[in-house]
């Protein structure tokens, strides 16, 4: 029984690492179709989602199995609350990839405005908190996972730094109000996404130490490189 329910999670992992390319690719994608006001890549997340959407279900429905057959404890319970828990994380930044390009589609559509100065270098954070979220959960790294903690305050600074410079913008530019509300639009998806990379890194933790960090702070802070060595 016991070689059975090891089978059982081993290809419940796979479902679930694979999920997170998907995910992962959709992403990238939705972000380079802003960055480059790529049209044809932008409706290439859009119709992916629904290859999402099915994976994410299927994870599911597999981890419920799991959890009624075989009604494990200690480590193995956590490692599948877990998987149900960053599952539908990985589903709603599917989403939000999607909300990014079809903001994408009409900017593509319209005359072009500067790019809002703080957009590319949240792009780039934002990619960086999902490898490295992605990389701690492959590795079950908790100290990754506690560097995209520290990494989210600073993609929060730079989404309100673009609400500020779309802010005066409009003010400025009346008439491509329009244009910049889709801007701030994909800056709020973009602090989202990082939010739900910050909820996958907590159940990294979670998984690894069985400590709940969300309303902890002092937990969530990435550990001294001399404490982790002597550890």
């Amino acid at each position: 029984m016991a070689q059975y329910f090891h089978k059982e999670v081993a290809r419940l992992k796979k479902k679930a690492l694979s999920l997170c390319a998907l995910v992962e690719q959709n992403v990238h994608r939705a972000v380079h179709s802003v960055v480059h006001r790529d049209a044809a890549l932008a409706q290439e997340v859009i119709d992916s989602d629904d290859q999402i959407d099915m994976a994410e279900v299927d994870v599911e429905e597999d981890c419920l199995k799991i959890l009624a057959l075989h009604q494990p404890v200690a480590i193995d319970l956590r490692l599948l609350v877990a998987i149900l828990k960053f599952n539908n994380d990985l589903e709603r930044m599917g989403d939000l990839s999607v909300n990014i390009a079809e903001r994408t589609l009409f900017l593509a559509g319209r005359e072009q405005l500067p790019v809002p100065y703080d957009l590319p270098e949240l792009c780039a954070k934002v990619l960086e908190m999902l490898k490295k979220s992605l990389d701690a959960l492959v590795n079950l790294d908790p100290e990754m996972s506690r560097q995209v903690l520290a990494s989210d305050d600073v993609v929060d600074g730079l989404h309100r730094r673009m609400y500020t410079w779309i802010k005066d913008a409009i003010r400025k530019n009346p008439d491509h109000l329009d244009d910049l509300l889709h801007y701030l639009s994909i800056s709020r998806n973009l602090e989202r996404i990082a939010d739900h990379c910050t909820n996958i890194s907590e159940d990294v933790i979670y998984m690894v130490e069985g400590n709940i960090i969300r309303h902890n702070a002092e937990q969530a802070k990435p550990k001294p490189a001399h404490a982790t060595a002597a550890s």
